[in-house]
């Protein structure tokens, strides 16, 4: 197909969601501006997901990407719960108390999140009441637990991913009489998802990652020009030390089984994520819950088979690797996004394009045309495109449209190539999956004024 440009726009934007923070009194106090949040499928239906919510009873915000996989049932439960989990993790005692007492006597809750959602970010109504009782099971033991000390964010993350992914498993292992729920909580385990999420709080940005989703940080230089700082690492087969930790966590008879094909067990491309109990239960665990559970799920030839080498589970965690960083006033903007964008875009160009459509100021760079051969005709169109890319800029009013467009249209000249972007946006559901992945974005625009002021 050929699609006109306001088509080419339409499909772009049909899942942007932008937000701004509110000022008190005609002034921003907040660290934070606002977001714009992106997302392009490639899969039907997509895969990945996406959250934000400002805390109402602490400070600060988080906002995360899930990336799914073997389905989106995962990915989808994560994207409404883990927050909740983070929130409750960093409550004081007295909060959590007050809560737990509002519960008790059927008083209303005091509220923990507001969400800031797209009409199209589904939330799953049957499942609320379960997920309710595992969150206050939660908070309960919280409650029990006082020590009296303050919450280390670092901590809290740590505690509320691993504790949703342990609830996840635990859910599925106990079924539901509701049959819809029974095969709802047993599809979630059995698929998976990574996530990557940030909680802002003034000058005090902590990524928790879990998989290979990534944070980048966009920061201006003295001279104008843009540069990317990684806030996350990838764990997967590429990073040498995600290799060494599953290596060590495992007898040496299983040296040789355990990375195959840069999978782990020679299935799975991430080395941590959410769900996935193929990956973490006994082999006996599995079998009983699967014999027990509804039809559908032995139909379902995933959960069936068994990995090869499956001798010491479990192979797979849950738990975030955590980096703090202070914000300082050159740190402009954060890019959270899901592996579908970083396959294609390398970061230093991402830190380009959102800098420059932030800013609106773009640096000429020298149109670099290596190693091709190019005719003054062919020179002359690239000057024209390039002059043509600079108006084009207004046409996006979301920086993660903007980086979406760049991602799936750039040319080798990397401009934004029309044609490229229209055959790419019309390819049929089963090739669009071995062009691309799914794609979600959240660009974090900073204060730098109330960052200088801290």
């Amino acid at each position: 197909f050929y699609l006109t440009p306001p088509q080419v726009n339409s499909i772009l934007k049909a899942n942007e969601y932008s937000f701004k923070v509110p000022e008190f009194d005609g002034k921003n106090v907040s660290s934070v501006l606002g977001f714009d949040s992106n997302q392009l499928p490639a899969n039907a239906p997509i895969e990945d997901r996406r959250s934000a919510a400002t805390c109402l009873q602490t400070r600060g915000m988080l906002l995360g990407v899930f990336d799914g996989h073997a389905g989106c049932a995962c990915a989808q439960a994560v994207s409404e719960r883990l927050f909740y989990y983070i929130a409750v993790s960093l409550l004081p005692h007295e909060t959590l108390l007050e809560i737990e007492n509002a519960v008790e006597s059927g008083r209303a809750l005091l509220p923990i999140l507001q969400w800031h959602k797209h009409p199209n970010d589904y939330f799953s109504k049957e499942a609320s009441k379960l997920y309710f009782n595992s969150l206050r099971t939660y908070w309960q033991e919280l409650i029990d637990l006082n020590s009296g000390e303050t919450t280390d964010v670092r901590e809290a993350l740590i505690n509320a991913f691993k504790r949703l992914d342990n609830d996840i498993s635990l859910e599925a292992q106990v079924g539901d009489p509701n049959s819809f729920l029974n095969y709802l909580v047993l599809r979630v385990a059995f698929s998976g998802a990574t996530a990557c999420v940030a909680h802002v709080d003034g000058v005090d940005l902590h990524i928790a990652n879990t998989g290979d989703s990534r944070a980048m940080l966009g920061v201006q230089e003295e001279d104008g020009s843009w540069s990317a700082v990684n806030l996350s690492y990838d764990h997967n087969a590429q990073n040498e030390h995600e290799v060494k930790r599953v290596k060590m966590e495992h007898p040496k008879s299983e040296e040789k089984s355990l990375v195959k094909q840069d999978r782990l067990l020679g299935l799975l491309m991430p080395f941590r994520a959410f769900g996935d109990v193929k990956f973490k239960w006994s082999i006996e665990l599995q079998k009983r819950v699967i014999e027990s559970g509804p039809d559908q799920l032995n139909d379902n030839e995933y959960t069936k088979f068994i990995p090869p080498n499956y001798y010491t589970p479990p192979y797979l965690t849950a738990e975030p690797e955590v980096i703090h960083h202070k914000l300082r006033p050159q740190d402009k903007f954060l890019v959270l996004a899901t592996d579908g964008l970083w396959e294609t875009m390398h970061r230093q160009d991402v830190a380009r394009i959102v800098g420059e459509y932030l800013t609106g100021v773009h640096h000429q760079q020298p149109i670099a045309v290596g190693g091709y051969k190019v005719t003054l005709g062919q020179m002359h169109g690239l000057l024209t495109e390039r002059r043509a890319r600079i108006s084009s800029v207004f046409e996006d009013q979301n920086a993660a449209t903007h980086l979406i467009r760049h991602a799936v249209g750039n040319n080798e000249f990397g401009t934004v190539d029309h044609e490229r972007l229209s055959k790419m946006l019309s390819l049929p559901e089963e090739l669009a999956r071995m062009y691309r992945d799914d794609i979600t974005i959240i660009v974090v625009q900073f204060n730098s004024h109330v960052i200088g002021a801290y």
